[in-house]
């Protein structure tokens, strides 16, 4: 198990392989469909993001309710894939990973590639125990989406699997090895 700060995924991305089990700790934003499309017309416009690209971990996912005395809802991943006509620009522009459920289509792996920021797979149907390992959470913007809002989280040892990583190694693809 490797453990990781996000703060550190640029400087270790090179050392990272699909497969390898990583518990992560920091902060990270969540965003999902609707968050991807505001902030990429906020991107056209030239407008200010809720959150700053540079170095930024997004994990597609939103909570549940919050029960009463519980930082977050439960708090499981999304499918990555519908993401994917917004991330390779995301990328482009300083993203350092991402965090989802599911296969990335061949452009979001050229980016993963060519920035060096990996993905990751987060444990589909597990959102209690994702709920668990956050801190913190915080909406940021977009309130108007509801559960879909961007938050800040902070991670304690959120474990995921590296799915692609920054040399095109995907999990996805080693399906039946040995």
């Amino acid at each position: 198990m490797i453990r990781l700060d996000t703060a550190d995924i640029k400087k270790t991305a090179k050392e990272l392989k699909a497969g390898d089990e990583v518990l992560l700790s920091g902060t990270v934003y969540t965003a999902r469909d609707a968050a991807h499309k505001l902030i990429s017309g906020l991107l056209a416009e030239g407008k200010e993001l809720p959150f700053p690209l540079e170095g930024a971990v997004i994990y597609y996912a939103g909570p549940t309710q919050t029960p009463r005395g519980a930082v977050c809802g439960s708090f499981g991943p999304t499918t990555s894939g519908r993401m994917d006509a917004f991330t390779p620009e995301l990328i482009k522009r300083g993203v350092a990973a991402t965090i989802g459920k599911g296969g990335r289509s061949a452009a979001v792996t050229e980016a993963i590639v060519k920035y060096g920021s990996p993905y990751f797979a987060a444990l589909g149907g597990a959102g209690a125990l994702a709920a668990s390992c956050i801190a913190a959470c915080e909406v940021i913007g977009f309130e108007h989406l509801g559960c879909e809002s961007v938050k800040r989280l902070v991670f304690r040892d959120f474990p995921l699997y590296v799915a692609t990583d920054v040399y095109g190694g995907n999990i996805y693809d080693l399906k039946g090895e040995s």
